[in-house]
């Protein structure tokens, strides 16, 4: 009623017309069969009157206790418990009507309590009252006598869970536990299916994380350093703010970094420069990416008003930070005109100095006659992204998901699936992390996801069904926008649409620019995104809905190949990230870290990847001919899509000779791709790294 009522568009559409099936209205669900054991479960709870009043019905007549049950047993993990049976089928009158063993499988869902679901300990009474023995009597050889903290002595029950993964799991535990306690329905019968997603966000197939820890020890890490930048003697200018502008600052990148300390037998040692090298002789070592922080610096009359003079006075404090932080606090540091990068802990930052005025003075623009006027230039709107909109939206993201502990895993599982499908880098890890947030701050008409596989499950919906063409997507962080507010964007946008991306996302903070998708998606990527999303959405919820199991969960994760014109097929041996393959290896080669991590005299090799510096020079090459896709993530291939202009015949021009032959045709001389000399160079290109360039000659023609 309440979305009824409310003055917010679509609510009756929401509300009446929004499909709900089961698995995407619920956290969790689990099955029952063979439904023939819920008569064992009828005689062990005693359900006579029970059975008599549903006509001998055994399921209906287990139906409401075992419900009962699980409801107490969940306790504050749990928000709703619904249930889901098959109709029962029509029968020839002649017949026997079918048994009610016959009548499929029963599905519970649970709507979960994110305050409550991953708490290890159920507490009960002190041993010495009444309730201990209704308690002990409840839970079994579960519960146990234990002595806190405030030496009171209790009965209790601890569920076993060390990672956050396993935590969200404990009402797995605790249903299976009290069916095979109370209503003879063994472990066997039970199908609970919570969790089969997080094996695409885990590091390494020997950790049951899935990476919260890891992310959690990345936010400690940067707290501590923020304290000591704040504490810092000797700078000239007071530092103002100490904000983080990377994914794992906002809980969604979706591998997150560990304490790195490398071997020194995978580099050279650049004694000189207190850097590493990696040796050509060695795999490729692993991918280390510094995580960024915005430091900034007060205001003062003494900056300059000049953009090249205050890009150096910036580069002469990024020197002095980086000696400051050696000095006062041993760390190891390298520092450049535009940043500093630190190594604490195992972990790497990148801190960029920033100074508030300097986005205006890039605006400043003369006139001939001698007048300034302020104008946005490409130089001011990349700085002011960087050095203010991107921390102010990584701290609304992050208050985000400690309102909701589902988002981190929701983002990540988003982010993994559009990478994987080879379309990650034509959008913005900003825009996407958006997408997921909308789920949680506009889940209309379900409940914000409790958990990761729902919330997974929601955003492919969205994706799919959206009208990104007539519609902006809001997502009010904060819930800073009025309804008025949103009425009046709306209008702005239809009136401003043609000169808007095909992606737009509106923030509290972004109104009107779409700042994220400025780049990217193009409609072709976005189009492919929607379709590709529609595919997989009814093929994973089939699935898991599956009684018997879901079966091979990593499908709607692989790409379509068949889609692309070339194959390029990579090494492992040089895929820094080949452990983070949707398919990953059951052993990879040794990435040149020692297993212990500790103190390290060297800097890591940053941001070095194989495969993107590749992709970077195919871009260069032959960016105007082809678009080249990959998956980020420990991907194998390269695919590659010929423009739909590149086999068009162009006029000779001496100067454009590029990837292009001559030929003579209607007695004019024209050019066109000479396709056989451009998958040479693919391969030259990537002399070491390619294993094979596979050309899909029946796709085209020149």
């Amino acid at each position: 009623m309440m979305l009824l009522d409310s003055r917010a568009d679509g609510g009756f559409h929401l509300l009446l017309m929004t499909p709900k099936p089961m698995i995407r209205a619920f956290d969790h669900v689990l099955h029952l069969r063979p439904l023939s054991r819920l008569q064992a479960a009828c005689h062990r709870l005693k359900l006579w009157p029970e059975l008599q009043d549903n006509g001998g019905d055994y399921v209906s007549a287990a139906l409401g206790p075992l419900t009962t049950l699980l409801e107490q047993g969940l306790g504050a993990r749990l928000n709703l418990l619904a249930h889901s049976r098959p109709p029962v089928p029509e029968w020839d009158i002649s017949q026997d009507p079918p048994k009610h063993k016959d009548s499929g499988t029963l599905t519970l869902g649970l709507l979960l309590r994110p305050e409550g679901l991953t708490s290890v300990l159920e507490l009960g009474p002190e041993a010495d009252q009444p309730e201990a023995a209704k308690f002990r009597q409840f839970w079994g050889s579960r519960s146990e006598l234990r002595r806190f903290q405030d030496g009171a002595i209790r009965e209790a029950v601890v569920w076993e869970a060390a990672s956050m993964s396993q935590k969200r799991l404990i009402p797995h535990q605790v249903v299976t536990h009290l069916l095979a306690l109370h209503a003879d329905i063994p472990e066997t019968c039970v199908h609970y299916v919570g969790g089969p997603l997080d094996a695409l966000i885990q590091g390494l197939k020997e950790t049951s994380s899935t990476g919260e820890e890891a992310l959690v020890a990345a936010v400690r890490c940067y707290d501590d350093l923020s304290r000591l930048l704040w504490g810092l003697e000797g700078l000239p200018l007071t530092v103002s703010a100490v904000q983080g502008a990377h994914p794992v600052l906002r809980y969604t990148e979706v591998f997150p970094p560990t304490p790195v300390r490398p071997a020194f037998s995978f580099y050279e040692t650049l004694r000189e420069r207190s850097s590493l090298l990696p040796r050509l002789d060695k795999p490729c070592p692993a991918y280390v990416e510094p995580m960024t922080v915005v430091c900034h610096l007060e205001g003062s009359g003494q900056w300059p008003q000049d953009a090249e003079a205050v890009q150096r006075v910036r580069a002469a404090f990024q020197l002095r930070l980086a000696e400051l932080l050696t000095q006062q606090h041993g760390l190891q540091c390298r520092a450049t005109a535009t940043h500093t990068d630190v190594l604490k802990d195992g972990f790497v930052f990148r801190i960029r100095v920033a100074y508030q005025r300097e986005p205006q003075i890039l605006k400043e623009v003369q006139s001939p006659e001698g007048m300034i006027s302020l104008r946005d230039t490409a130089a001011s709107l990349r700085l002011e992204r960087d050095t203010r909109q991107l921390p102010l939206l990584t701290s609304a993201l992050h208050g985000l998901q400690q309102q909701h502990p589902a988002f981190s895993g929701v983002a990540r599982l988003a982010k993994r699936w559009v990478r994987a499908q080879l379309l990650g880098e034509g959008f913005a890890d900003e825009s996407l992390d958006l997408v997921a947030a909308a789920l949680f701050l506009h889940p209309e008409p379900f409940t914000p996801p409790s958990s990761p596989q729902v919330g997974f499950l929601r955003f492919l919906f969205l994706v799919s069904t959206f009208d990104w063409k007539n519609n902006p997507l809001f997502v009010n962080l904060n819930n800073e926008l009025t309804v008025e507010e949103q009425v009046e964007i709306r209008s702005g946008f239809l009136a401003a649409r043609a000169q808007l991306p095909v992606m737009v996302i509106v923030t509290p903070q972004d109104r009107k620019n779409s700042v994220w998708t400025q780049d990217g998606p193009s409609a072709q990527i976005l189009q492919q995104l929607v379709v590709l999303a529609a595919e997989a959405l009814p093929m994973l919820e089939k699935q898991l809905m599956d009684p018997r199991g879901p079966g091979d969960i990593r499908t709607v994760f692989r790409p379509p190949l068949d889609i692309y014109d070339v194959l390029i097929r990579l090494s492992p041996r040089h895929i820094p990230r080949h452990r983070q393959a949707v398919d990953s290896p059951a052993a990879s080669f040794c990435r040149g870290l020692l297993s212990q991590p500790g103190p390290s005299s060297l800097m890591p090799v940053l941001g070095y990847d194989p495969p993107q510096l590749y992709l970077t020079q195919l871009r260069e090459a032959f960016g105007d001919l082809a678009l080249f896709f990959y998956d980020q993530h420990g991907g194998e291939v390269i695919g590659v899509l010929w423009k739909p202009t590149s086999f068009q015949p162009q006029p000779f021009k001496a100067s454009s000779t590029k990837g292009r032959m001559v030929m003579s045709r209607g007695g004019e001389l024209v050019m066109v791709p000479n396709v056989e000399a451009i998958l040479e160079d693919f391969a030259v290109l990537g002399e070491g790294l390619v294993q094979t360039v596979e050309a899909r000659s029946e796709r085209w023609t020149v």
